[in-house]
């Protein structure tokens, strides 16, 4: 089995070259030609999987290690009978605590009491579900908002989009979806950012493009913690400028995060190929 891995995936040689021949090299720079001998695709998020890549090739598994969906064609994909893994949930305690842990700084600098402060938690998947758990440890009350949770599960303590946004804390922990009766593009946008104010501490540790920037580079709130970004990395730099902490969408590269990616990936190529899985991995 050939085997064609962005090299920036965390232990590739030590987690999947029980598989068969590996061939590692940066991810914006696999192409048609480089895996079109390929059995297996094991990519990051700097891979645009799509028909340009995968026509006329040999693929028949493609596994993400991050847990994004963007750079991810799965329609081709499903269509074409290509098997597809996505590492989801891998990095939800490295972004749960990365909000954790900046809510605590700006407590300390601001000199607030966190367990006096309401935390609107936008999308309620992988990373919401850790963050408001650590929340309530902590004593601070959640305002969970999740529609396509809330019409699949029908949960009774969950808010709507207007007061989530009316919390003192504001963070966005959804994909970014452009259809579909709940998209997420521009969430956070001219009909509504009215509920953000000088008061307000505003999180984006979701996607570029969840809110709208023009609108909010010029919204005055207490502070801006800004991990994602919309035209990355052709960052707003006005944003960029005014933010407590701007960060390079990396609030899940945790090497506990980059780890599990790999993992996840290789338990399910296990079972794509019928292999015994092995328990214990010593990296």
């Amino acid at each position: 089995m050939k085997l064609v891995i962005d090299d920036a995936c965390y232990a590739f040689d030590k987690i999947f070259s029980q598989f068969g021949e590996i061939t590692t090299m940066a991810g914006r720079d696999i192409n048609a030609e480089s895996v079109k001998d390929a059995d297996v695709l094991i990519v990051r998020s700097r891979t645009k999987v799509n028909q340009v890549l995968l026509e006329g090739s040999n693929v028949k598994f493609v596994g993400s290690t991050v847990a994004g969906l963007d750079h991810v064609d799965q329609d081709y994909l499903k269509a074409n009978n290509i098997a597809f893994f996505s590492a989801q949930g891998c990095n939800s305690m490295a972004v749960a605590e990365f909000v954790i842990s900046a809510i605590v700084n700006l407590a300390d600098e601001l000199k607030f009491d966190y367990t006096q402060k309401t935390l609107g938690i936008i999308g309620v998947g992988n990373v919401g579900s850790r963050l408001a758990a650590k929340a309530d440890l902590m004593g601070i009350k959640t305002l969970l908002n999740d529609p396509i949770r809330q019409d699949n599960e029908n949960l009774p303590n969950f808010v709507d989009l207007d007061t989530a946004l009316s919390a003192d804390i504001v963070t966005f922990h959804t994909p970014l979806t452009f259809d579909g009766k709940y998209p997420s593009y521009q969430l956070l946008n001219e009909t509504n950012f009215h509920h953000i104010n000088d008061q307000t501490i505003l999180f984006n540790a979701a996607r570029g493009g969840v809110i709208e920037e023009k609108i909010w580079e010029k919204t005055q709130t207490m502070a801006n913690i800004i991990d994602c970004w919309e035209n990355e990395p052709n960052i707003n730099q006005n944003l960029q400028k005014e933010a407590y902490w701007a960060t390079p969408h990396i609030a899940g590269h945790s090497v506990d995060a980059k780890f599990m990616g790999s993992f996840i990936v290789y338990e399910a190529l296990c079972d794509f190929n019928g292999k015994n899985k092995i328990k214990t991995l010593l990296i």
